[in-house]
């Protein structure tokens, strides 16, 4: 059986400096919540990135625009694709609606690609 892969590996866990390939808008399933879903990817794999349009997501989406050099109130989410930033790259689990528990792995910690602290890593 001939095996054909034409997609990447998610991203290990740790640092990575990564480039926002792919954009897309979308609404959360259970309470209609507007996000964005980036697509945060390098030579060794990716990690899909959803930022909620929410009061509580704010912050995290603050974080996220500063680390690719956007500092305006209000940006189009069509100016992201092509940016580069760092990013580490974590597992977490939570409950889903239906009280499943998933798993999904999460880009945090932004910050300019060359700026982030690695030393405690090393």
């Amino acid at each position: 059986m001939k095996l054909k892969i034409d997609e990447k590996p998610f991203l290990p866990e740790g640092r990575h400096v990564v480039k926002i390939t792919e954009v897309e808008e979308g609404k959360s399933e259970n309470k209609n919540v507007p996000f964005i879903n980036c697509r945060l990817e390098n030579e060794d794999g990716f990690v899909n990135q959803r930022f909620y349009l929410s009061e509580p997501g704010q912050p995290i989406l603050a974080a996220f625009l500063k680390a690719v050099g956007i500092d305006k109130k209000e940006v189009d989410s069509k100016e992201l694709k092509g940016k580069t930033l760092s990013v580490e790259v974590e597992e977490r689990s939570y409950e889903d609606a239906d009280g499943k528990e998933k798993n999904i792995k999460q880009a945090t910690h932004f910050a300019a690609a060359g700026e982030a602290d690695t030393s405690d890593r090393y």
